[in-house]
Formats: structure tokens, sequence, C-alpha cells
């Protein structure tokens, strides 16, 4: 069969990223369609992704042969691009299995729990929280995440290589028909194993994740929820997490765990876990709350399982609302930053000076309010390129500079990553809530929060009996550009971003003088830096706005201390067909930012429609 016109056009319609390979796989090339069949150009692509794969970990194993672990998330076309996969790597001489549906923190845990004794990498068969449409692949070894930029590169050369090889899809055709029935039929006869197997390693290591070095903040937590019970809700939405180990685990701790939408692949909602999409788990919220006012907690993730962005009741409010995902992701540092001082891997001299090099690693358009509370706790912020890889990347380069990296994540999608996880999981997520809320202060030593308090210089926030919103209520003030918001989403034709950006800069230098005594009379900005962000790197002080190139471009803005209080930023999206920008400001006054991300918004447009 001759596909090259098809196979072009589906390559076309593909991003590549290490981020993930993703495209509309749906046969009728509907982004909606929920169809469970694939193109038949898809199909060999599927193929060639698993060949160039089967290749690249023989020759990271020295030709040994490789064991690789193929799941999927709930999306209906998951299975045929695995029907189409799972024979080439067994023709490519590898051991296969497969656990059918999984959530991506489960796979990539059960790839770590094989670290040392198997020759092991993974592929997992997702579109994050693309539409249903869509699906892709993703890529890692037995380090628990997905390959870096610069391996993904590699694979992404070889893959685009052998489809323009003129015999490719005949010669891919043969592997996908030629498999072994006999070894192809033990692959699907071990799904149920390989689940299950996949299931313990998640639960271990989830614990290990959780509690860190501090064994006893397990039992502080445990000691804290029996005190004051605390319930969770879930709305799964046909996710990957419907058939993981979210009840049983979160359970466990004793918490009360209730869902909605537990059957996996019927997706109830839009699949992105923003805005709208967490409307149905704070209706949830306010009536499991009317019930038992235990219930203070929901999570919404995403189709693979790697996120879920939080619902609260607000007792200030006496409802339930939507936590923006930037909120969701300062908490989590606030979090995280205090478990580390209760166990005693951050202390402090007489004069507040950390006595441990701590770091936080997170993406270009993360707020500038995780700044602030890695001030409070005297640690520092490194910043890379959006790209969960780049961030994961940048935090294992700062671990071998002797940091301790606890706490790293995409502020603008919410989320967090808790080492040793090297991807976001909603359980590390709504766990960082819940240890603030029930690692209280007991027998003299503060439980999280009084920690917070004091080390933020806002200990009058403190009271024993402090809540949700208390807590929320004591983080720094910034008005943040939610990613998915409509004015953040931007279509533009020009596709050279280098190009883009230049023609950006000479309208920012030109508006910037027209603006500027504005600027400093309404929010005392009185200058700015530009800084580029690609992969890990990160180059201030830019003189040239295009070498940002695909990367972030940020325009930080400074007050008359030389503080910065502000920022605009811009890049386009490595696995949608957009161009985000954002706009951040510290304080209250949505005013602030919502004239910058006009200002952006309407900079951002006239660059890509000069010629």
């Amino acid at each position: 069969m001759v596909l090259t016109e098809e196979l072009r056009a589906a390559l076309e319609g593909m991003i590549l990223s290490a981020s993930g390979w993703r495209g509309v796989f749906a046969a009728s090339g509907g982004e909606e369609d929920k169809t469970d069949r694939i193109s038949p150009a898809h199909r060999i692509i599927a193929a060639a992704a698993a060949l160039v794969f089967a290749a690249y970990l023989r020759a990271e194993r020295g030709g040994q042969t490789p064991l690789v672990l193929v799941g999927s998330d709930t999306r209906p076309t998951g299975r045929d691009i695995a029907a189409a996969a799972i024979p080439v790597l067994l023709a490519s001489g590898c051991a296969v299995r497969y656990a059918g549906f999984i959530a991506a923190p489960e796979i990539m845990a059960w790839a770590r729990s094989l670290d040392g004794g198997e020759n092991a990498g993974f592929i997992f068969i997702s579109a994050s929280h693309n539409p249903i449409g869509h699906n892709g692949l993703k890529f890692g070894l037995t380090d628990g995440g997905v390959l870096a930029p610069a391996e993904t590169a590699r694979l992404i050369t070889a893959f685009r290589s052998l489809l323009v090889e003129t015999d490719s899809v005949a010669r891919l055709e043969r592997l996908i028909t030629a498999v072994d029935p006999a070894a192809l039929r033990q692959v699907y006869a071990g799904e149920s194993a390989a689940k299950q197997e996949a299931r313990a390693a998640y639960l271990d290591f989830s614990a290990a994740v959780a509690w860190g070095t501090g064994g006893a903040l397990a039992a502080a937590l445990k000691a804290g929820l029996a005190a004051r019970p605390a319930g969770i809700a879930c709305d799964f939405n046909g996710s990957a997490r419907t058939v993981s180990i979210d009840r049983e685990f979160l359970s466990g701790l004793g918490l009360r765990f209730e869902a909605i939408n537990e059957r996996p692949g019927e997706i109830a909602h839009r699949i992105v876990p923003e805005g709208e999409s967490l409307d149905p788990c704070r209706r949830f919220i306010e009536e499991l709350h009317s019930r038992d006012a235990a219930f203070i907690l929901g999570y919404v993730p995403d189709c693979d399982g790697d996120r879920g962005n939080l619902v609260i009741w607000d007792e200030v409010l006496a409802k339930a609302r939507i936590l923006e995902a930037q909120e969701v992701f300062a908490l989590a540092c606030v979090a995280e930053l205090s478990h580390l001082v209760w166990t005693g891997e951050l202390t402090y001299d007489n004069k507040g000076n950390a006595l441990a090099k701590v770091a936080v690693a997170v993406n270009d358009p993360t707020s500038l309010r995780v700044d602030r509370i890695a001030t409070a706790f005297d640690v520092s912020v490194f910043r890379a390129e959006v790209g969960e890889a780049n961030v994961v990347g940048l935090a294992r380069r700062l671990r071998e500079k002797g940091y301790i990296v606890r706490i790293l994540g995409e502020g603008s999608a919410g989320g967090n990553i808790t080492h040793p996880s090297a991807v976001r999981d909603p359980i590390n997520t709504v766990l960082a809530l819940v240890k603030l809320l029930s690692v209280r202060s007991t027998e003299g030593k503060p439980g999280l929060f009084e920690l917070w308090c004091d080390l933020s210089d806002q200990a009058e926030l403190y009271h024993a009996d402090y809540g949700l919103a208390d807590i929320i209520a004591s983080l720094p003030p910034f008005v943040t550009t939610g990613a998915y918001a409509e004015e953040a989403v931007l279509k533009v034709t020009t596709a050279d971003h280098d190009l883009l950006k230049s023609r950006y800069q000479e309208i920012f230098l030109k508006e910037w003088e027209e603006r500027k005594a504005a600027l400093k009379t309404r929010y005392g900005i009185t200058g700015w830096e530009a800084i580029a962000y690609n992969g890990m790197e990160e180059k201030r002080g830019l003189s040239r706005f295009g070498e940002a190139g695909k990367g972030g471009l940020k325009i930080a803005f400074r007050n008359g201390e030389g503080k910065t209080t502000a920022s605009i930023w811009m890049r386009g999206s490595a696995t949608e067909p957009v161009f985000r920008i954002m706009a951040d400001a510290e304080g209250q006054d949505r005013r602030i930012e919502r004239d910058l991300i006009e200002w952006q918004r309407r900079m951002t447009h006239a660059a890509d429609a000069a010629r």
C-alpha cells in the first residue's frame, strides 16, 4: 500500500517535541472525534516510532535485548496505536510488557522500579490534555522520566530519516503483519499481570515521594487527620487515573474519598483541567460538603493523569471555588519547602540564612509569586523554557551542583513535581495541601503552616483553627494571566519566531518610549530587561529579542528600587498549534495585569502582521 501523500500530510499535522509526539490520530481527522480507529498513515507513524525507539534502546544498552513497557491513557485510539507499535517492538527483538490503561506517573514509577535490574524503556501513548481525537507518544527510560530534549531530538531525527526512505512504508507493514502470533498473544495475555505490577510499584513509589526522608511526617499527617478528618473529591473525567491508585492510596492515609466520572474512557467534558472543566468538581464538592463538612478539596486530572488542578471549599466565602494553576503551584511550593524545614533538611543560622543549598526549578512563565515564597525560605529559583523535560533536566543539573531540589514544576500549567518523581502527579499536589492542613503544631514543634507564617513574617496569620482559606490568604499577592485564558492564546501566521520576535522588539521599543511615563505613574514601573529561555538555558539582558527563537521571551519590569514586580511573556507551543502570551503583576489590583496582557496581545499581533 502506497501512503506517501497521506503520510506526508499526517506528519505535517504532528508536533514532535520532548513533551511528546502529538497529532490528530482519529481516522476522520476530527480532533473531537471519539472513534477508536486511527488512519493508515498514523498506523505507519506509530510503527516507525516503535522501530526507532527499539534501535535507540539497543544502541544505549550496548546491543542488549531491551524490555519495553507499553501503556496508554484512556483515549479510544490508544489500543490501535499499541497494536501497530507492539508487533514492531517484538520484531525488533524487544521483550514487551503491555499494561493497557495506565496513568503517566504510574508507567514511569513502574519503569523506575526496574532501574538497575532491567535493560528497559517505556512508550506511553497519550496526548495529555489535547482534545480526544488527538493522540501521541512519549518515550522514557528507567530513571522515571521522559527522554531529555537532546535525546528526543536524536529520536526525531532517526524517525524522520526512516520515513523518507523509499521502502519504509512497505518495510513497516511487513514488521506489523509478520509478527509471531504466539509472541503477540503472550504480550496481551500478560496485560492484567503487568497492570498489577505497575500499580504495586506506583503505590510504593508514591509513599516514598510523599514522605521523602521524613518518615515521621507520615505519622504526623495521620494523627492530624484523625483529629480533624478531611475529605477529597475527584472528577476523574474518564481518565487513566480511573484505574490507578488514587482511592487506595488516599484512603489508606485516613482521607475520605469520593469520585465522579469513574469509568475509564467515558470523558464527560473538556480534557484540559482548567476553567470550566473544573465546574463539575466544584459542584460535587458543594454537594459533598453539604452532607459532610470534612470534604474540602477536589481535583481534576487530564487524560493521562499527570496533572491535577484543584477545587477547594472556601470557608470564608462559604462555597467551593476553583484555584488558578499558578495558585496551586505556589501552595505546593509552600508545602514542600516547609516539609524540608520540618524534617530538618533545611535549617538556618541565627541570622536566618539557610545552611543548605536549596532550589526550586520552574518554567519561564511561572509567576514571580514563587520567587517571593523562595525568598522567605532563603532558597533559590531557577527557570527553564516551557516543557516538563526542560524543568526536570534543570533540576537534575542543579542537584549535580549540590542543590536540594524537592519541588519543581510548571506553574503556568498547575500541578507540581515532587522529587524523586520526574513527572507531575495529582497525588503529590493533593498531598501538598493535605500536609499543610494536617501536619499541625504539637508539643512545641511547629507544623508546616506555622513554619511558613514565621518564615514569611506573617506570624499574626497563624491560629490553631486555620483552614485552606487562611493558607491561601498567606500567599504573596500576584495576578497572572491563565495559560488557557482566551486572551492568552493567539494564532500567528509567522512561522519564523526569530523574525516575529525581532519585529516585536521594534514595536516594543517604540511603545516603551511612548508609555514609560504612564507606566511609572500608574504602576511604579521604571525599567525593563529582556530574558530568553531556550531548553535549560536562561539568557538575561538580551539586546536582540530574536535570540529567543522558538523559546520563551520575557520582558521583566522593574520598579525604582530595581525589584522586578511584573512581566510579559511569549512563546509558541510545542504541543499545540498556538502562540501563548502572559502577564504577571505583583499586588491584588487586576488592572495592572489587564493592561499588560492587552498591550502584549496588541504588540504580538502587530509583529505578526508586519511585513
